[in-house]
């Protein structure tokens, strides 16, 4: 009986840490418009469009990046295009990164927070974190 309950712990080890690792898996924005792939580069984390509910626009051609700020930016593609950037683990929460919102073309300061282990609360802000927006993202199966 003792060796079935250690073998039953073991097993679900790796996904208790799977589901506290945000760069395990998917995750959609709370719109469920797009999927979001979390990585860690250099120490920090970062956050890519990696699909698109719908990815063509009313022409038929992929969307690209049309409403940032720098023109030259404006033809990249929205699938790959990297939309949290900076972010220092603070705990089991990330901090001081941002947020870039490819609808508006505008750029965040921004937190995460874990909210149970299928929800990131995301929060984008300018100048106070009082003054802001959260978001939910959950993972995608």
């Amino acid at each position: 009986m003792i060796k079935t309950i250690i073998l039953l712990a073991f097993s679900l080890f790796p996904s208790f840490l799977m589901a506290q690792d945000i760069t395990q898996g998917l995750w959609f924005n709370e719109e469920k418009e797009a999927k979001i792939q979390f990585y860690e580069q250099g120490g920090k984390l970062y956050g890519k469009i990696v699909w698109l509910r719908e990815p063509k626009d009313n022409s038929g051609k992929d969307k690209t990046d049309r409403n940032n700020p720098k023109s030259s930016l404006r033809d990249k593609p929205v699938i790959g295009l990297v939309i949290l950037t900076g972010f220092e683990k603070d705990g089991k929460n990330w901090t001081n990164g941002d947020i870039y919102d490819p609808k508006s073309g505008k750029t965040y300061s921004s937190t995460i927070k874990w909210a149970g282990d299928r929800q990131l609360n995301i929060r984008g802000y300018i100048g106070v974190s009082l003054i802001g927006k959260t978001t939910k993202f959950t993972r995608a199966e």
